[in-house]
């Protein structure tokens, strides 16, 4: 048994929360939770490890266990704290050479492995993810158009507009127009 789980759907911080409370729940001594991944203080029982599986279940979480859904988790997870996060400044950087970074593998088996896991390329992924945070914002409304577009890594307000209408049918402008704004929640957003 590792001392290390993956877990599947793990988007945001309460997420961590909701997962910390279940490995309370299950009797289990973690050091460390972040998205994605648990780092156990010590192993954990066959008995601990079904508890823990089912708890997460009822809250939307799936344990892991296939070596490649591990690692296509952890791109996801990459990917949405790097367009979510609160150093959106990274955007600006090559997803490739990150996503080398963070995994140490090649970016061309990485992005193979995703596409044939998801139906997605991880470029869709990343600009979903990355049109989600831009819904938020403008939700918000306390920044102009050029700020969003600056803050997300878009070479130009035409960029990002354009990028936002091929995804969504709508202009950012319209977007905020329109009373029911069609967020969707992280763990939700795929290529469909």
């Amino acid at each position: 048994m590792s001392k290390l789980l993956h877990i599947k759907n793990m988007v945001c911080d309460r997420c961590i929360m909701v997962v910390r409370q279940q490995l309370d729940a299950a009797g289990l001594d973690y050091k460390h939770v972040q998205l994605g991944q648990v780092e156990l203080g010590k192993e954990a029982t066959a008995a601990q490890l079904q508890q823990l599986r089912e708890q997460l279940e009822q809250n939307g979480f799936e344990l892991l266990d296939d070596k490649k859904a591990k690692l296509v988790e952890k791109i996801k997870n990459i990917i949405i704290t790097l367009v979510h996060g609160k150093d959106a400044g990274e955007l600006h950087l090559k997803l490739s050479a990150i996503l080398e970074e963070k995994t140490g593998m090649d970016y061309h088996y990485l992005t193979s492995l995703f596409s044939s896991v998801e139906g997605i390329t991880i470029e869709k992924y990343t600009i979903l993810q990355r049109i989600e945070k831009v819904k938020e914002l403008l939700t918000y409304d306390e920044k102009s158009l050029s700020d969003i577009a600056f803050e997300m890594g878009y070479s130009s307000v035409q960029h990002l507009s354009q990028q936002f209408k091929k995804t969504t049918g709508l202009t950012p402008t319209h977007f905020k127009q329109v009373k029911e704004n069609k967020r969707q929640p992280l763990d939700k957003i795929t290529g469909s």
